[in-house]
Parts: C-alpha cells; sequence; structure tokens
C-alpha cells in the first residue's frame, strides 16, 4: 500500500499542462495497477476539441462547472456528481465553466505511461 497526494505531483513529470489546463496524474502505468488516475483541471472559459486514440476514460466531476459535447452537437452539462463515459475513443468537446474551473477525477484504460498530453493546436489533437 502507498499514499500520494496532489502535493507530491506538483512541478514533477506527473504535473502535466495539456494546453486548457493540469493533468495531476495520480496513477500510470509505472504504478502497476492496471489503469490511470489523475486529477484534471479544466481552465474556465476554455474549449478544447480531443480524442483518445488509444484510451478509453471515465471523467467523474468533483468540483466547479462545465461542458461536454460530443460530435452530433449534444451537449452534457457537467457539475459534482456527474460521471461522462469515453467508451469508443470518442472525439468531444471538453469545456471549463463560465469563470469556474472544471474539476474532474479521470481514469484510463489502459493506464498512461505519464508525458501524454493534447497538441491543441492541431486540429486532430489526441494521444
Amino acid at each position: 500500500m502507498y499514499v500520494r497526494s496532489i502535493e507530491e505531483i506538483i512541478d514533477t513529470e506527473r504535473d502535466v499542462d495539456w494546453g486548457n489546463g493540469k493533468s495531476y496524474r495520480l496513477l500510470l502505468e509505472s504504478d502497476g495497477m492496471g489503469y490511470t488516475v489523475c486529477h484534471t483541471v479544466v481552465k474556465a472559459n476554455t474549449s478544447s476539441k480531443i480524442r483518445y486514440r488509444n484510451h478509453l476514460e471515465a471523467c467523474y466531476c468533483i468540483a466547479g462547472e462545465g461542458e461536454v459535447e460530443d460530435l452530433n452537437g449534444n451537449r452534457y452539462p457537467l457539475s459534482p456528481g456527474v460521471l461522462y463515459v469515453l467508451n469508443d475513443h470518442d472525439e468531444h468537446y471538453l469545456r471549463g465553466g463560465d469563470n469556474k474551473d472544471l474539476v474532474l477525477a479521470s481514469v484510463f484504460n489502459p493506464p498512461l505511461k505519464g508525458p501524454e498530453k493534447h497538441d491543441l493546436s492541431r486540429p486532430d489533437s489526441s494521444y
């Protein structure tokens, strides 16, 4: 057993700035659990078109507000207690709230190695 806090991750290789927010990678492939857990912050007033080609992801909102939108234009508001699942490598828009960051607990399968991040300057930002 071990315990890891966000405070231990800040300013390390597990503290990843992905362009419109931060991903604090609490569990990675090297931890041997078979999945990744991240504390993800999406900055307020941002919109990111992203996709995970190699990972499935579930996100549980723990604070703030925002929304996720599929490519059919279906928008789903996110607030504490709401879960969304990208079970088919879904391309989507992830948005922080109006003047309020969106904070998520994110789980990836298979696990992330660690340095992966989106390149939001490319139209097809994925990993």
